[in-house]
């Protein structure tokens, strides 16, 4: 088992249940996206460049983004930044929180501007 899965398969519920969720939207919205383990967390790359990371924090999912800076203003409302220069985030305290389509958007979103720098 790679350790990006044994992290998650650790999770306590409902954070286990929340990032499987998370992992499988992920990979069939991205079909290129790899998952690998980095900086203690399970990160989703495309090639060598890193598209997102979940990770169960305090009460929450947090599904991190580093290519927020390009992201279309329509998605603000959904996106935590929390004094971060460039990681925004989704956030989620159950499974019924997660919404599909607003993920799959935004991965949507990061796959047109996987190529840029993380920085506007």
């Amino acid at each position: 088992m790679k350790p990006a899965e044994a992290y998650i398969l650790k999770q306590k519920e409902p954070y286990r249940s929340i990032m499987m969720h998370l992992q499988a939207v992920i990979e069939h919205s991205l079909s290129d996206a790899e998952l690998k383990y980095k900086w203690r967390l399970p990160c989703f790359y495309i090639g060598k460049k890193p598209i997102c990371y979940i990770n169960q924090s305090k009460d929450y999912v947090d599904v991190g983004f580093w290519h927020s800076a390009h992201f279309a203003k329509k998605f603000d409302s959904y996106l935590v930044s929390e004094n971060r220069k460039i990681v925004k985030s989704l956030r989620y305290r159950t499974l019924e929180e997660v919404a599909d389509d607003v993920l799959i958007a935004i991965l949507k979103e990061v796959e047109l501007h996987k190529e840029k720098s993380f920085w506007k």
